[in-house]
C-alpha cells in the first residue's frame, strides 16, 4: 500500500481522543505508525509526517518501509523489485501440427479475444429506452392468460394493467401500446365502436395519462379489433375491403385517441392514403403535436396467429392478403416508405420483425425518419416454446434477437419480451 505524506504542524491532539466507534466504517487500526522528521521549507522549519499503512498477508505483519523517493533511488540503482513471472504458453493438444504461423497483416480475432475487448468494440447497444410494450385489454377485472402466448395476459384494464405498466416503469420502459379485446355485442360491420370516445381504449388512455403523465401512449388505428367481419376495413357484399370508407372511420378513431391523449396514433390497417388523412384529421382539431407511426410495411404474415387469438379478432373469411403486403416482396416497402414519409408520417415500422430484416434495414438506409420493427406474437410464442421445451436457452435467444433487431436498424421495437428483456438489462433475474 502507498504512503501518504502529510504536510502539517507537530500537534495533532485531536488523532488521539478520535472515537472511531461512533462512525460507521471507521475502525481502530493499531499497525498505523508515525514518523516525525523535519523539512525545511523556504527557511523555515516544518513537521513531516510519513504516514504508513500495514498490510496484513495470511495473519503476518508485512510493513512497508521504503517511501517513494528511496524506492526510485533503488530502481535507479539496479535493485529493481521482482515481478510476477510471465505466464508459460498454453500447451496445445497431443497431435496439433506443427507450421509456420500464416503471415497476416490483420487478424480480426485479436479484438474478440477477451470480454473487456469484445465490450470495447461493441458496435450496437441495446437499452430498455428501444423497447414499446405492447399490452392487451379488456373490460374485466381479473387478468386473463392468453394460451398461445405464455406469459401474456388480457389485462384488466384498472388494475392489471396498471400494475403491469409500474413493472415496466421500474425497469425503464415507459412506452407502451394498448390492443383491446371488445366485446362480441360491440362490434359492427363498420367498427363504429372504434371511435367511441369512452371506450375501452379512450378510457384506459385517460386512466394512465391521469396517473402517470410522463407514460408515452401508442394506439392502434384499424378496425379489426371492432369488426364483426374481422377485417381491418370495412367488408362489401362481395368481400372487397372498401379503402376510403374505412379511411373515413380510421380518421375518427385516431381523433378519438388523440383527444383523450394518445402521444402516438398508429395505423396498422395498410390502406391506401389513410397517412394523409389522419394527419390532415388530428391538425384539424388542433392535435398538431401527436405523432403518426405507420405501419409501412405490414405483410400478409403467418406469424400472427398468437394475436388474433388474444383479441378474438381472426377475419370471419378470406385473408388480408388484398391489403397487407406479399411476404416475397422488397421493393414494393419502398413505395410504401415513399407514400407514408410523403403524406406526414412520423416513424415508419415493419412488421414482423425478425424474418423481415433486409426490410429493416431497406427502410433504415433509405429514410430519415425512425424506424420501428415489431417482433410480433409468432416470434415470441417460437421463443418461449423452444425456451420451455429446452431446445434453447431463451433469454439468450430472446436478447440475440433483439439485438439484432437494433442492429438491422430499428430505433425502437415494439416487444411482448420488453419487460422481461429490461429486467435482464438491468440485471434482475427472471
Amino acid at each position: 500500500m502507498a504512503s501518504t505524506i502529510v504536510n502539517a504542524s507537530c500537534t495533532v491532539p485531536s488523532v488521539k481522543g478520535f472515537d472511531t466507534q461512533n462512525y460507521v466504517g471507521l475502525r481502530s487500526i493499531s499497525s498505523l505508525r508515525f514518523n516525525s522528521g523535519r523539512t525545511s521549507i523556504s527557511g523555515r522549519s516544518q513537521r513531516l509526517f510519513v504516514v504508513r499503512a500495514s498490510e496484513r498477508h495470511d495473519g503476518h505483519v508485512k510493513k512497508i518501509e521504503m517511501s517513494i523517493e528511496e524506492c526510485e533511488a533503488a530502481v535507479v540503482a539496479g535493485n529493481v523489485p521482482e515481478a510476477p513471472p510471465v505466464p508459460p504458453k498454453p500447451a496445445a493438444p497431443v497431435g496439433t501440427p506443427v507450421i509456420q504461423p500464416l503471415q497476416l497483416s490483420r487478424r480480426p480475432r485479436r479484438n474478440r479475444k477477451s470480454p473487456a475487448l469484445r465490450a470495447s468494440f461493441q458496435e450496437t447497444s441495446i437499452s430498455p429506452a428501444n423497447f414499446v410494450y405492447p399490452l392487451f385489454i379488456h373490460e374485466g377485472q381479473e387478468d386473463t392468460p392468453i394460451g398461445a402466448m405464455p406469459g401474456c395476459y388480457r389485462l384488466g384494464w384498472r388494475h392489471g394493467l396498471v400494475e403491469e405498466v409500474v413493472k415496466a416503469r421500474d425497469v425503464g420502459v415507459n412506452s407502451i401500446v394498448l390492443f383491446p379485446k371488445v366485446p362480441d355485442a360491440l362490434k359492427s360491420p363498420t367498427g363504429d365502436e372504434a371511435y367511441n370516445d369512452n371506450g375501452l381504449v379512450p378510457r384506459t388512455i385517460q386512466l394512465l395519462k391521469d396517473k402517470y403523465p410522463d407514460l408515452v401512449i401508442y394506439t392502434d388505428v384499424a378496425l379489426d379489433p371492432y369488426s364483426s367481419d374481422g377485417h381491418d376495413g370495412i367488408v362489401r357484399e362481395d368481400g372487397v375491403i372498401m379503402n376510403d370508407e374505412t379511411v373515413h372511420q380510421l380518421c375518427k378513431q385516431a381523433v378519438s385517441q388523440a383527444r383523450a391523449g394518445a402521444d402516438v396514433v398508429s395505423p396498422s390497417d395498410m390502406m391506401d392514403g389513410r397517412v394523409g388523412a389522419i394527419r390532415a384529421a388530428l391538425d384539424a382539431e388542433g392535435f398538431h403535436h401527436v405523432s403518426i407511426m405507420s405501419y409501412t410495411a405490414k405483410y400478409a404474415s403467418s406469424f400472427y396467429g398468437p394475436f388474433r387469438e388474444a383479441l378474438d379478432s381472426n377475419p370471419r373469411f378470406g385473408d388480408k392478403k388484398t391489403y397487407q403486403m406479399n411476404p416475397a416482396n422488397y421493393r414494393e416497402a419502398l413505395v410504401e416508405a415513399h407514400e407514408d414519409e410523403a403524406e406526414g408520417a412520423d416513424i415508419l415500422l415493419v412488421k414482423p420483425g425478425l424474418p423481415y430484416l433486409d426490410i429493416i434495414r431497406l427502410l433504415s438506409d433509405q429514410s430519415c425518419l425512425p424506424i420501428a420493427a415489431y417482433q410480433v406474437s409468432g416470434e415470441y410464442s417460437m421463443i418461449k416454446a423452444g425456451g420451455v421445451l429446452k431446445m434453447i436457452d431463451e433469454e439468450r435467444v430472446m436478447m440475440e434477437s433483439l439485438m439484432c433487431l437494433h442492429r438491422a436498424g430499428a430505433d425502437i421495437i415494439l416487444t411482448y419480451f420488453a419487460l422481461q428483456a429490461a429486467r435482464c438489462l438491468c440485471g434482475e433475474k427472471r
